[in-house]
């Protein structure tokens, strides 16, 4: 039985289903973000999440340095916001594209995500050409009136919130 090839693996994960957020951070080393579908929880206790960060990006130094991140988890019509963060635009022009408020770690939250997690990274480990940064969560802010956004077979897809 042979591996599979990397392209057998991305092709495979495409049909994995994530939510689409856009991960910041503010501190000393600046302001950076970027769109990652890689995200999920670790544990409740206490409240840990886990991000993944390709090492050769040009934000990975910021967050390395910086120690503190927002996963803003994007809602349904945040699609091109989500191109934005995962293009080559300035990151200054990232920023402008939409509404940002702070929370206790001074990361940049996005008005309108369906969830913001505002972290500090407690431990990274590194595993090929990423970093998962396990992030204990500080501060959450949910937005209920919303409809999430999902990635799933290499294109976004909305999820809509019953109505009860």
């Amino acid at each position: 039985m042979s591996v599979p090839s990397q392209q057998q693996f991305r092709d495979a994960m495409a049909r994995l289903g994530a939510a689409v957020n856009i991960i910041t951070t503010d501190g000393p080393a600046g302001m950076a973000g970027f769109t990652a579908s890689a995200v999920c929880s670790v544990t409740d206790s206490p409240p840990t999440l886990l991000v993944c960060l390709n090492r050769a990006t040009s934000v990975w130094p910021v967050f390395s340095e910086n120690r503190q991140l927002c996963v803003n988890t994007l809602a349904a019509g945040h699609e091109s916001l989500s191109n934005l963060f995962g293009g080559k635009t300035p990151m200054a022009e990232r920023f402008t594209a939409a509404e940002w408020h702070y929370g206790v770690t001074g990361c940049p939250r996005l008005e309108g995500a369906v969830v913001s997690f505002d972290c500090r990274i407690s431990q990274t480990v590194s595993v090929g050409t990423h970093d998962i940064l396990f992030c204990e969560v500080m501060e959450i802010a949910r937005n209920d009136d919303t409809h999430g956004l999902v990635w799933f077979d290499r294109g976004y897809h909305q999820l809509m919130r019953p109505a009860c």
